[in-house]
């Protein structure tokens, strides 16, 4: 459910501003609206030193072992400790560019031979003038007489070669200048920078040990910006400052009782209908399963929308089972999950996370012993075990149970509509839309599976246009509220029968997921006996089977959290306009 919520201001003498909000963190039950811009300079100093030491984390992480070195506390300025670091990561990035610029100049000049303008200007002096040309290989006779020709190397139709001569000459090719530092001195230069990576990298390495300590500060000054901008965006009149803010219903007597405590003013009311309020959820437990899904995809329901997280998990769930549809992915999925709970030390979300895949794994099992699907199909009904429903193989029908479980999902969004509207006349309209999604069941079959259109399908259409033309907006006048009517009927009823076909897509993303579990099992199969064929075999399975979960979680992700979240939202007029509840606290 979405838990009401009030509006609460406390006022306070403006010398008690910080130790109110001091107070109210303690609380944690105020979501705070910011009366004034929370901006000010020692905001932006904040966020620019948290900005420093987010970078000097993101240079400690990256240090391949950092995970497993011993932690240390850092002794002396934290924040110091973090420029130091950043300094580090500036040198690092200077020098792995130099080391790139020397190997790129190394490879550059290596067909060359070792080199430089130096050698070349003193040969000058001694009266032999020495150039480099890379000329095309055709045009190698076209150097002027008496110029000796040495060919280096050659790259494609490109030869690298060098003109020798007594006496300056001029060339009909564009010289190539060589470099001031030959091969020899490059190498050096490349093994000092190299080495002194190298050492930079371990006194990073030992200062990986400090990423905890680094994280606490930045967890503390994070803490202290929240802290700042609520005592700025306070609103003052005079000598009384307030803060506004929303609390749940349920804790509106621990605020009065701490207003009493602090001798604060306070004032409690309904929110206003033009109010932004914040959402909180709070469901049962096995509700609350489906939370991971609403944080992975930032989606939160408006204050004022129904919560759908019970109806949410339960079709997620059969979604889910579908889309994987085999028993035997539903089982590798909760080892998986077994394994991860028991490595991982999990919090309350990754708990809940877990509980999650269980709960999916599960129903992933259950369709697959309904439809006989065990790490694909064939091979376990040649054994001779029959599905369950042997209907639900059958492509007919199964296209047709997709039809109808959108036709059903999509009258159980308009039926809360129409509870949530009683006792308003507009609920009525929600039943005519429920007549017309029937309709739309009936015709999808007859336009897909080619089945025949039941004669009193007509007169369900008729009825359910007639409910909407006439409630969906009642006036006064009834050509007005006919009007209004038509024309919300002539634009949704092409989207009612668009957006029950569109459930097909579990039968054929599900249908493709069999289809690789079975080629995987074939492609393993035909190795023949031996045991390189039983191990080429093995790897197949495996690794064939595994891309094939995966690619069937994100199948999940796309399509299963689709159809929640756009078709079955959509009809139950739940936009995801909201923001979640974040209450002031420690």
């Amino acid at each position: 459910m979405i838990v009401p919520m009030k509006k609460a201001t406390i006022l306070v003498l403006l010398k008690d501003a910080e130790a109110t909000v001091t107070g109210l963190r303690k609380m944690g039950v105020l979501h705070v609206e910011h009366q004034n811009p929370p901006e000010s300079p020692d905001l932006s100093v904040l966020r620019e030193r948290a900005a420093r030491v987010d970078t000097a984390l993101g240079i400690l992480h990256n240090v391949p072992e950092q995970r497993g070195l011993p932690q240390r506390t850092i002794d002396g300025d934290r924040a110091a400790c973090a420029d130091l670091i950043l300094g580090l990561g500036r040198r690092k990035e200077e020098l792995e560019s130099t080391v790139r610029a020397l190997r790129s100049r190394i490879a550059e000049w290596e067909p060359w031979g070792d080199i430089d303008a130096t050698r070349v200007r003193n040969l000058e002096k001694s009266g032999i003038y020495m150039k480099l040309f890379q000329v095309p290989s055709r045009q190698l006779d076209r150097f002027p007489e008496g110029v000796v020709v040495q060919r280096l190397a050659s790259t494609g139709n490109i030869t690298r070669c060098v003109a020798i001569a007594r006496h300056p000459v001029d060339y009909p090719f564009e010289e190539t200048i060589p470099p001031e530092e030959g091969l020899a001195a490059l190498r050096e230069r490349l093994a000092e920078t190299t080495g002194a990576l190298t050492r930079l990298n371990e006194t990073i390495a030992r200062a990986a040990g400090f990423s905890q300590d680094l994280a606490r500060l930045k967890a503390e000054i994070e803490k202290e910006i929240t802290f700042r901008q609520v005592v700025n965006g306070m609103g003052a009149e005079g000598q009384i400052a307030y803060i506004t803010g929303y609390i749940p219903y349920d804790r509106e007597n621990d605020l009065i009782a701490e207003a009493k405590d602090r001798h604060w003013g306070i004032v409690i009311a309904d929110p206003d209908p033009g109010d932004t309020v914040p959402t909180l959820l709070r469901n049962p437990p096995w509700v609350e399963k489906i939370r991971p899904v609403f944080d992975l995809l930032g989606i939160t329901p408006g204050y004022r929308e129904p919560d759908i997280s019970m109806l949410f998990l339960i079709f997620f769930g059969i979604f889910f089972g579908i889309l994987i549809g085999d028993a035997g992915y539903g089982l590798s999925y909760i080892l998986v999950t077994l394994v991860l709970q028991k490595v991982l030390k999990p919090s309350e979300g990754l708990r809940t996370t877990f509980s999650l895949f269980y709960l999916m794994g599960s129903c992933a099992i259950a369709w697959g012993i309904l439809t006989g699907t065990f790490f694909g199909q064939s091979w376990l009904h040649n054994l001779g075990f029959q599905p369950l429903v042997p209907q639900l193989n059958d492509p007919y029908d199964m296209q047709t149970f997709c039809f109808f479980l959108g036709a059903l999902h999509l009258s159980i969004a308009h039926s809360w509509r129409a509870y949530l509207k009683f006792p308003s006349l507009t609920a009525i309209a929600d039943a005519g839309w429920i007549c017309i999604l029937w309709v739309a069941f009936f015709l999808a079959r007859t336009l897909v599976l080619g089945s025949a259109f039941p004669s009193f399908g007509i007169w369900l259409v008729v009825a359910g246009i007639v409910l909407v033309v006439i409630f969906a907006h009642p006036q006064t006048s009834i050509l007005r509220t006919i009007g209004s009517g038509i024309g919300t009927v002539a634009l949704s009823l092409v989207n009612n029968l668009t957006d029950v076909i569109s459930y097909i897509r579990l039968f054929a993303v599900g249908l493709a997921t069999l289809a690789i579990a079975e080629t995987t099992n074939t492609l393993a199969s035909g190795f023949g006996p031996g045991v390189a064929a039983l191990v080429a075999g093995g790897a197949i399975l495996f690794l064939g089977h595994s891309i094939n979960m995966i690619l069937g979680l994100m199948s999940v992700l796309v399509h299963g959290v689709r159809l929640n979240v756009l078709e079955f939202s959509g009809h139950a007029n739940v936009t995801w306009s909201g923001i979640a509840f974040e209450p002031l606290k420690e």
